[in-house]
């Protein structure tokens, strides 16, 4: 059984892989991956029961994370749709590309640390949708974007998931982990943006404004509904740190919030224009394509966990390299291909407090390693994934021209942190 799922899942990935050679869409790939494992552990003769409840267990954790991006996926569409990235976009005078990937890098690295790189990344995205028209440009600027969110997310307990766990679980404290890990994560993000601006073609310009029923709505409204998105977005964490709810739950109450606000804004119009800037019309251009790709993905992952595979292969690396600096940087190198919270989850289990108490280098390193070793592959991370779908990012477009640049990245982040602890 073992087996059979790790080949299953290989074959899945290469697919995933291969899509732009192969002509299927990667979603219906890992769709058919993640049924396909559930499938087989369920006919290896474990128990029933228990499987189902793992089953029941990880949808439960992956459906928060679905209904977290389409909320968030939601609420940045209807600021679109009242053309309110116009408050952004206006203040961007320059015309040069080069100028806007330092701009958005900065933005993303510590707008991650408020909000979480997924929420980030959607932000971004979108923005640089709005002030770009090169498209090899636009390509190269989402990627960045994916590096600088992820490595953002790392030195903050609410910037990512994993840093997330690590703090509820008492590894790690926030004051420590922004010491330790600020420099070694703007390491992280500066070598590949040094880099990238070389490659970035110097005739960018911003986006004309597009004629549209946008033009119908006041300066005062776009406002409005940029802040007003933006505050429900910033809300999240504080939401999550006071009712101690899962994120999703923030998500939904902002644009709650959202949805009666812009109902009332729009009263007394007619009904065309009242469904242009409608939460249905915004429900109906969210890309649930990289939704269920999401979903495909965490099956598979939550198969491979559930049956001890990532168990067993985080004990494996004990056993062989033993050295703990080795063993974290491979397990962050392996976040980019499977996800880092079972990876990280399965870290947690084989070293407990007692040996390693709170703030110890090995979990600091973990935080780190985790969170920006996803960079290294377009699926390796929420972010990357989201990009992948909004940017139309082609797998083997991403691994040729921005892996070896996350790579020397996420290595000069790592060689930052264990000199200064060395000091």
């Amino acid at each position: 059984m073992i087996t059979t799922l790790i080949v299953l899942f290989v074959a899945g990935y290469t697919f995933i892989v291969l899509e732009h050679y192969v002509k299927v869409d990667k979603t219906a790939i890992a769709l058919l991956t993640g049924v396909t494992c559930w499938t087989v552990f369920m006919l290896s003769g474990a128990d029933t029961s228990w499987v189902t409840d793992q089953l029941l267990k990880h949808l439960s954790d992956t459906a928060g994370i679905l209904f977290f991006i389409m909320g968030a996926m939601t609420i940045v569409e209807l600021i679109d749709a009242h053309d309110g990235f116009r408050t952004i976009t206006d203040a961007i005078t320059t015309r040069s590309d080069k100028k806007i990937l330092w701009i958005t890098a900065g933005i993303t690295f510590f707008m991650s640390a408020l909000l979480d790189n997924l929420t980030t990344t959607i932000v971004m995205v979108t923005l640089l949708s709005k002030v770009t028209t090169n498209k090899k440009n636009f390509k190269l600027l989402a990627s960045m974007v994916i590096i600088a969110a992820n490595a953002g997310g790392a030195w903050t307990p609410i910037g990512d998931i994993t840093t997330t766990m690590l703090w509820i679980g008492g590894q790690i404290s926030s004051f420590v982990t922004i010491r330790e890990l600020l420099l070694p994560s703007l390491v992280c993000t500066l070598i590949p943006l040094i880099v990238l601006t070389f490659f970035i073609a110097p005739t960018g310009t911003v986006l004309e404004s597009k004629p549209s029923t946008v033009s119908k709505l006041s300066s005062t409204e776009r406002t409005i509904v940029f802040f007003l998105g933006l505050g429900a977005l910033l809300f999240v964490p504080l939401f999550k740190a006071i009712t101690h709810l899962p994120p999703y739950m923030g998500m939904l109450f902002g644009l709650g919030i959202m949805w009666i606000i812009i109902g009332i804004m729009h009263t007394g119009k007619d009904e065309e224009e009242q469904s242009d800037y409608s939460v249905a019309s915004a429900l109906r251009r969210i890309d649930l394509s990289t939704i269920l790709f999401f979903l495909g993905i965490l099956l598979c992952i939550a198969a491979l966990q559930s049956s001890g595979i990532l168990h067993a292969a985080a004990q494996y690396l004990e056993r062989t390299l033993h050295n703990q600096h080795s063993i974290v940087l491979v397990i962050g190198l392996l976040s980019s291909i499977v996800d880092n919270v079972p990876l990280t989850a399965a870290v947690m289990g084989m070293y407990n407090l007692s040996s390693y108490p709170m703030n110890h280098e090995l979990w600091q390193f973990l935080a780190y390693a985790v969170g920006t070793g996803g960079s290294c592959l377009i699926i390796g991370s929420a972010a990357g994934v989201t990009a992948m779908g909004m940017a139309k990012i082609d797998f083997m477009w991403y691994l040729k021209r921005i892996m070896p640049l996350a790579l020397l990245g996420y290595l000069a982040g790592a060689g930052c942190f264990i000199l200064l602890r060395s000091l």
